[in-house]
């Protein structure tokens, strides 16, 4: 049996709740076989990053370009990538695979701070990730990150206009808001929905990152967009019910609940 493959651009995180060792898991129990390329190495816990240490560029290339020469992939997955010079990496690896597959579906989830606000890359990180917009066929920004990648907006439509320029899809996520309950909305050109889930009590180390990689390894699987968007918010909020402690802190989504308990 052959699994659909999904490519991975993340910072590795030790306390394996955040970035690469999230994706891991996530991608792998819907489905799709990880594929890993590390942009860079983290310093942090459960609750806290001290520091990032950028992969250089060009081993970036290497670890990706020694998959895509041999692998079909079917999908993306782009998490931090740890300064400018790695974004314009990336996204020159993104454009020679597309040049073999048109229709490659990339999920960029662009994660510019910790939950506590520590900053995930070298430089400004709403400018570092400027190239991989563009090449993206998802974006998927919590409200802060929707802010500051347009420029401090906060009004929703003008934020949604903005990144829809950039990249076809946009997923605002609601995470970050108030009252009872969280809604994440999903625009394109010309169609739009909204879901709501329940707020959960607590707060999460790698909720962003579980989500995007299971949009990513969903849309491998050959789900059509929202289709994958709403199995993967199903799948992200079980995990969030069945998560555990590893400290105290941020809990860890429990990863591996399957996604026919969770739709």
């Amino acid at each position: 049996m052959k699994r659909p493959s999904v490519l991975i651009f993340a910072g590795s995180d030790p306390s394996g709740g955040a970035g690469l060792q999230a994706d891991i898991q996530a991608v792998t129990a819907l489905g799709a076989h990880p594929l890993t390329a590390i942009t860079a190495l983290t310093v942090q816990d459960n609750d806290r990053v001290f520091n990032v240490h950028p992969v250089p560029a060009g081993l970036v290339q290497q670890q990706a370009h020694a998959l895509i020469d041999k692998i079909d992939i079917a999908a993306v997955k782009i998490g931090i990538v740890g300064n400018r010079e790695n974004a314009e990496a990336v996204a020159a690896t993104l454009r020679v695979m597309k040049q073999r597959r048109p229709d490659l579906h990339v999920v960029l989830d662009p994660v510019l701070a910790s939950g506590h606000g520590d900053p995930l890359a070298a430089d400004n990180a709403a400018q570092t990730i400027m190239p991989l917009l563009p090449e993206a066929t998802l974006v998927t920004p919590n409200l802060p990150e929707a802010s500051a990648l347009c420029g401090g907006e906060r009004r929703l439509d003008a934020q949604v206009e903005t990144l829809l320029r950039y990249c076809p899809n946009v997923l605002i996520k609601g995470g970050h808001g108030t009252g009872p309950e969280v809604v994440n909305r999903w625009v394109t050109d010309g169609n739009q929905r909204a879901w709501t889930w329940p707020r959960l009590e607590g707060s999460f180390h790698g909720t962003g990152c579980t989500l995007a990689s299971a949009i990513a390894a969903l849309l491998a699987s050959g789900k059509p967009m929202v289709e994958a968007i709403e199995a993967a918010q199903a799948y992200c909020h079980q995990a969030l019910v069945a998560a555990y402690a590893v400290a105290d802190g941020q809990r860890i989504p429990n990863r591996w609940v399957s996604l026919e308990d969770a739709v």
